[in-house]
């Protein structure tokens, strides 16, 4: 086996890692958490930190997103800028909807989520450029699908009726882990694409990757919608 044909294996492999070992976990929420959830009463500041990164280390469609947003930033101070934009969006939209009560539909926002997805590796392959003409703002666009995952959150959390003592404490607690669990999750994920990037093959298979991006999102969006027309 010469050298180049064991760089694209190492590419696929590390390919298929990224984009669908996440998806082996389930996104919702195990029986002992929403037990948790249903019974709590007052501040509980742990265990929300730790649900909230438990939430978003196995949220593959957060995960995915944000693989597309860094699939092409090299440099760790643009990575740092666009992930705070999004940060930005899933904190304000997750605090204000559940502390409010704003009421959204679960299905809709996980299939605009899918649709974030879907949007991502479509820039990424300069789509827009090569049939529309224009690019649109990468930071504002991953702002505003960011405000949509907050959301998506939200609705997670909405499901359980959170007692509103302790409520405030609890929300940030969770937002805080979410954070965490995202720079966890950021981080193995950089760190796999760093080691791609020594290779010719992280190119070449960058429209595949992208593609695979789409094809997922676009399965998700799906999915949604579908759950969404049926009940």
């Amino acid at each position: 086996m010469n050298i180049n044909h064991k760089t694209k294996i190492t590419g696929l492999l590390l390919l298929f890692g990224i984009l669908f070992s996440v998806t082996s976990f389930a996104h919702g929420v195990d029986d002992a958490t929403k037990q948790f959830l249903l019974t709590n009463e007052g501040a509980a500041i742990i265990p929300f930190l730790y649900i909230g990164a438990k939430h978003m280390v196995t949220g593959y469609d957060h995960l995915l997103f944000l693989v597309g947003v860094i699939f092409f930033l090299y440099r760790t101070r643009d990575i740092l800028i666009y992930v705070s934009f999004f940060t930005l969006g899933h904190s304000v939209t997750l605090l204000l909807g559940v502390w409010n009560d704003m009421q959204v539909n679960a299905y809709l926002i996980d299939a605009i989520i899918g649709l974030s997805i879907v949007y991502k590796g479509f820039d990424n392959l300069g789509g827009f450029k090569r049939m529309l003409g224009f690019q649109p703002n990468i930071k504002m666009a991953v702002l505003i699908f960011g405000l949509f995952h907050g959301f998506g959150l939200a609705t997670k959390l909405q499901e359980f009726e959170l007692a509103e003592e302790g409520l405030l404490e609890n929300l940030i607690a969770f937002n805080v882990g979410v954070e965490l669990g995202q720079f966890f999750a950021l981080s193995l994920v950089f760190i796999l694409l760093s080691f791609w990037r020594r290779f010719d093959s992280y190119l070449k298979f960058s429209t595949i990757t992208n593609t695979l991006l789409m094809s997922g999102g676009l399965m998700l969006t799906m999915l949604q919608l579908t759950g969404y027309f049926l009940n």
